[in-house]
């Protein structure tokens, strides 16, 4: 038997057990960074036990430490893969959240730019889990997404909808960038005027939206919503390359059309201001 897996713990029992309790109720009641202490502490007592490594890493993602937050993850899913291969005895727990610990390390990569890795655990995840999650099925979704994979995207993010079909979320919003990038324009369209009702004044949305007008041919309407977003905002989807590509991560197609549209508010304001130039010097 390969050396210290016999060790692995799924459970706790005594004082350390206690403190773990303590620990979740500290994070329970939005106190993080006592949760995180007491979860280290945790890991130094019981150095294999999975979920104390797993929450240390839940805090540490809500610390915004993400580094070591992937180190917890990664020993939480490594003790979990060993218990997994001790042999089954009567009484004796197993780690049954295999899926759920790659689900967590996926969507940490897939925030920490690191696409490819996080397409990896999260395509793990959805094959262990068995049957549908919309939780797996959005974040897997996203991840095909980034990683360019546009047909497999569609199909996820539209899965999760249909799971969570009474409540509208920011996830719609991507699910119809993705569908304009494939060229389904009416279900791109359908979506962002659902998220739209709900997100009328969030800046992403409203310039989503005056993408698809412009799409439509609606070039005034489209204007108009984008000029509707506050200046201060609406440069970062006008004139901020690094955030539209890599912050918020819009389709290409989004991305160019968006473009097109900005050149042509830009035109229109310019020569709006010439205009007014020459009245003015007119009238002198």
């Amino acid at each position: 038997m390969e050396e210290g897996v016999d060790d692995v713990q799924v459970l706790l029992t005594g004082e350390v057990k206690k403190l773990f309790s303590e620990g979740r109720a500290r994070e329970a009641q939005g106190n993080v960074a006592a949760a995180a202490r007491i979860f280290s502490k945790v890991t130094n007592i019981a150095p294999k036990f999975i979920y104390g490594w797993s929450s240390l890493g839940n805090t540490q993602v809500a610390l915004a430490n993400l580094p070591s937050a992937e180190q917890s993850y990664t020993t939480a899913i490594n003790l979990c893969q060993q218990s997994q291969r001790t042999p089954e005895q009567f009484g004796v727990p197993r780690c049954n959240d295999y899926y759920a610990l790659l689900l967590n390390r996926g969507s940490l990569r897939l925030n920490n730019d690191d696409a490819k890795r996080a397409l990896a655990d999260l395509e793990l995840s959805a094959s262990l889990r068995g049957k549908p999650d919309a939780l797996v099925l959005q974040n897997r979704g996203r991840a095909r997404e980034i990683n360019g994979l546009y047909a497999g995207a569609d199909s996820d993010y539209s899965a999760a909808i249909s799971m969570t079909s009474n409540e509208v979320t920011p996830v719609w919003l991507r699910s119809a960038m993705v569908k304009f990038q494939i060229g389904d324009f009416i279900g791109a369209l359908d979506l962002a005027r659902r998220v739209e009702t709900k997100y009328p004044n969030v800046p992403e949305v409203m310039a989503a939206m005056a993408v698809l007008l412009a799409a439509k041919g609606d070039t005034a309407g489209a204007q108009k919503k984008l000029l509707g977003i506050p200046e201060w905002q609406r440069v970062k989807y006008t004139g901020d390359e690094v955030f539209i590509t890599k912050v918020v991560a819009w389709p290409p197609k989004m991305i160019e059309v968006l473009n097109k549209l900005s050149q042509s508010v830009e035109a229109g304001s310019s020569a709006a201001a010439g205009g007014s130039a020459g009245a003015a010097s007119s009238s002198i």
